[in-house]
C-alpha cells in the first residue's frame, strides 16, 4: 500500500502528465484559432502557450534548486518524523488552477512577446514535462519536503518541492481554461452571420 507521500507524488505526476498533454493538443489547432485575439484585448492562444512555457522556465529554476537542496538536507534529517506531520496544501493549490479565481499580478518578464515560433514553444513544453518528471523521480520517498520556498501567489506561503511542481501544473491548468474561453469566443464569432 502506498504511503501518504507516495499518493501525493502520484497525484502530482498525473497532474503534470494531463496538463502537458492538454497543452500539447493546442499546437494542432488551426492557425486562425491560435492567432485570434479576444475582444477584451487579451492574449491569443499562441501567446498563452508562450507565457505558460516562460513561467514554467522560471518555476523550474526554483524547483531544480529546491530539489538539490532538499536532497542535501535529507541526509541529516529524519524523513519518517517529517512525513508524520506532513500536510500538502491541496485546496489552496487547486485554486491556482482556476482562471480569474483571484487577482494575479504577473511579473513583466513573464509577458509573452508573440514572436517565439510555435514549434519552439512546443519543444520547450515537452522538455519541461520531462524535467518535472525527472525532479519527482529524484525525490521518490518524500525527500522533497526538506526544502521550502516562499510563494506569494494566493497567499500560499512556503511550498515544498512537490507543492511547487503541483503549482506549476495548476498554473498551466489555469491557462488551459483561458485558452478554452478564447477558442470558444473565436468559434462563437466565426458562426455569427456577417
Amino acid at each position: 500500500m502506498p504511503t501518504v507521500i507516495q499518493t501525493h507524488i502520484s497525484r502530482i505526476q498525473m497532474a503534470v502528465q494531463q496538463v502537458f498533454a492538454q497543452l500539447d493538443a493546442w499546437f494542432q489547432a488551426p492557425a486562425e484559432v491560435c492567432h485570434f485575439r479576444p475582444a477584451s484585448g487579451g492574449w491569443t492562444i499562441d501567446e498563452i502557450l508562450e507565457h505558460t512555457a516562460l513561467t514554467n522556465h522560471f518555476l523550474l529554476v526554483l524547483i531544480e534548486k529546491g530539489a538539490a537542496k532538499a536532497l542535501r538536507n535529507a541526509g541529516g534529517l529524519h524523513l519518517q518524523e517529517e512525513l508524520a506531520t506532513y500536510s500538502f496544501k491541496q485546496t489552496k493549490l487547486d485554486e491556482v488552477g482556476l482562471h480569474q479565481y483571484f487577482p494575479w499580478m504577473r511579473p513583466n518578464h513573464m509577458e509573452p512577446t508573440g514572436t517565439k515560433p510555435s514549434a519552439e514553444v512546443q519543444t520547450q513544453l515537452h522538455q519541461q514535462r520531462k524535467q518535472c518528471e525527472q525532479v519527482l523521480a529524484r525525490l521518490p520517498n518524500g525527500e522533497g519536503v526538506f526544502y521550502r520556498t516562499t510563494m506569494s501567489v494566493n497567499e500560499l506561503g512556503k511550498l515544498d518541492v512537490y507543492e511547487y511542481v503541483y503549482f506549476l501544473a495548476k498554473h498551466a491548468e489555469r491557462h488551459l481554461m483561458q485558452i478554452a474561453k478564447t477558442a470558444a469566443e473565436y468559434h462563437h464569432q466565426a458562426t455569427q452571420p456577417t
